[in-house]
């Protein structure tokens, strides 16, 4: 069993700056890629950014130069840096660990971007 916990969501003006962490507990036996999603209102879940175990990152285009992902192995965590943020980032952010046996989604963390 493997739990995932996502934290540091909230309201934030434009051009404002989060920092959203996720640490993954449990059963875990050696996790992969750990990523980032978000889902706004009406929309689909789409992939925000991800960080391989040695440290390949990708982003989505609409979030490069702007997000920054990171993570610590050794505390099973991922961290997503949001500078510059957009009210059309506003969503509900949710974490996915991929780990040997499957992957695990966490209950996600509300980004609010007012303008």
């Amino acid at each position: 069993q493997v739990q995932v916990v996502e934290s540091g969501g909230g309201l934030v003006q434009a051009g404002g700056s989060l920092r959203l962490s996720c640490a993954a507990s449990g059963t875990i036996s050696s996790i992969n890629t750990m990523a980032w999603y978000r889902q706004a209102p009406g929309k689909q879940r789409d992939m925000v950014a991800g960080v391989t175990r040695d440290g390949i990152t990708n982003y989505a285009d609409s979030v490069k130069d702007r997000f920054t992902i990171s993570r610590d192995n050794a505390k099973n965590t991922v961290y997503l840096q949001m500078n510059s943020l957009k009210p059309e980032d506003t969503a509900l952010y949710y974490c996915k660990v991929y780990t040997y046996y499957g992957s695990y989604w966490g209950q996600g963390t509300q980004v609010t971007v007012s303008s």
